[in-house]
């Protein structure tokens, strides 16, 4: 079966917010904001479709900024992508949905809407705007009742990890469908994401007993476990096992940069991943989407450089996060900080 690729495009800089850990303001906060046009926007789509006619993969959109439907050509680009039959997702901000606005993109075939929640309502409104907190539960709302999946995910980092818990019943109390947190990547300012790795294991075993809980009575909501360290934490507890017909050398899971995925930004900047700063490979103006993937992004898929997972027979199903480990220090092959396995 062809599998599915997945391209984060940015489509725009433009956005109602400045959260205080957004990757486009991080390092220069007065940044003139970047917008592709239609020309550009057609260049790109048609790109990634050679690519995955090439790879014999599937397409699959994630379509954010910014917030993406600021965009003056957002509603002319979700018309390509119906009259392709290819499956998107929008990741944006609340602000400008309605029932109607839901509607409409559910008729032109989006499948899930992601909303961010990184903290109760005082740090989340103190990340993001006064007010966003209640608009952000609200709004959910509005996304399930189009027929979207509604996304809900949460950046943890040292400021608000003991609120996770919290958010959880919050989110589980609005109605959403899906909920998943991932780690703050540090930016060129903060090298360090302030969580010590058992207090990061600590929070998996708390919110892995809260979703236990939520699951036994019914709860709707799936909780997704994003990051690869549950991998590390459900391997200890015995939830997950290394399958008996696992071969060496094949990967199974983990970390998909370098093999499932590439970023797009409005410039036409293509990154192995958005969230590892120093991970641009190409442009998608000048360069074969194709060709940078055997080329460029090789480096991406070389395991055996990892300096502490290489060693570790969780290799082909984990990995951590190269983001934040690349975000400390520069170093994509370096430990996961918040890694708390010892590895001969």
């Amino acid at each position: 079966m062809r599998r599915y690729f997945s391209f984060q495009w940015h489509i725009t800089d433009e956005c109602d917010q400045r959260c205080k850990h957004c990757y486009i303001f991080s390092e220069n906060c007065n940044k003139v904001l970047d917008s592709m046009n239609w020309d550009q926007m057609e260049e790109t789509f048609y790109n990634c479709l050679d690519f995955c006619e090439s790879y014999h993969r599937y397409p699959y959109f994630y379509i954010t900024g910014g917030d993406p439907i600021l965009h003056p050509h957002f509603w002319k680009l979700l018309e390509l992508l119906k009259k392709h039959s290819i499956p998107f997702t929008i990741l944006g901000n609340p602000f400008h949905l309605n029932d109607d606005v839901c509607h409409k993109l559910k008729e032109y075939g989006c499948e899930k809407y992601q909303l961010s929640i990184d903290g109760l309502r005082e740090t989340h409104d103190w990340f993001r705007k006064p007010g966003s907190f209640d608009i952000t539960l609200e709004k959910i709302g509005c996304i399930n009742r189009a027929g979207i999946r509604s996304v809900v995910m949460t950046t943890v980092s040292g400021t608000n990890i003991d609120e996770v818990p919290g958010i959880i019943d919050a989110v589980v109390e609005a109605g959403t469908n899906i909920y998943a947190f991932a780690r703050y990547c540090p930016t060129s300012e903060e090298k360090d994401v302030n969580i010590e790795p058992l207090r990061y294991r600590q929070l998996l075993a708390e919110c892995d007993k809260k979703f236990k809980e939520y699951e036994a009575k019914g709860c709707q909501t799936y909780f997704n476990k994003k990051d690869h360290l549950w991998t590390l934490y459900e391997y200890e507890t015995g939830e997950f096992k290394i399958p008996d017909t696992a071969e060496k050398g094949m990967i199974y899971g983990g970390c998909h940069c370098g093999s499932g995925h590439l970023t797009i930004l409005p410039t036409g900047d293509v990154y192995a991943c958005r969230r590892v700063q120093n991970s641009k490979v190409g442009n998608v103006f000048e360069d074969r989407l194709a060709d940078l993937w055997v080329c460029e992004v090789e480096k991406y898929r070389d395991f055996n450089k990892f300096e502490k997972c290489s060693k570790c027979e969780l290799l082909a199903f984990c990995r951590g996060c190269p983001a934040v480990v690349s975000g400390k220090d520069g170093n994509f092959y370096a430990p996961d900080p918040q890694c708390w396995k010892e590895v001969d």
